[in-house]
């Protein structure tokens, strides 16, 4: 039994979720290299699309995702990454979750605090 990259044109996406509370922190994107990557450190890594590489969350940032389980989905072309988040916040805009924004009366609103600030991080 293996993933299927093939399917998706050599791209899985990864739903990476708060291990303890359920909540969903971010959704990145798999090549073969990257999830093997994360299988065998321990560390979420992931392909960026736009720089055409891998990258390890948190490896300019300091914020890394510590892999507590993986889980794929019945079609195995998408996995489910519970993780221990290692620092503040996930998101590079400086939020706990990149899902920090919520839509109210048909407008997106920024419905939670920053948890630090970007700009003294990146």
């Amino acid at each position: 039994m293996d993933l299927d990259f093939d399917k998706t044109g050599g791209l899985i996406p990864a739903v990476v979720q708060d291990h303890l509370t359920g909540r969903v922190l971010m959704v990145g994107f798999m090549n073969r290299e990257a999830f093997d990557k994360t299988v065998e450190t321990g560390s979420t890594t992931f392909y960026s699309r736009s720089r055409n590489k891998l990258w390890m969350k948190g490896e300019s940032s300091g914020h890394r995702l510590a892999v507590k389980s993986i889980q794929t989905d019945c079609d195995q072309d998408c996995v489910l990454v519970q993780v221990e988040a290692l620092g503040p916040g996930v998101c590079h805009e400086g939020y706990q979750s990149c899902f920090f924004r919520t839509l109210q009366a048909g407008q997106w609103k920024i419905t939670e605090p920053q948890t630090y600030d970007p700009k003294k991080v990146y």
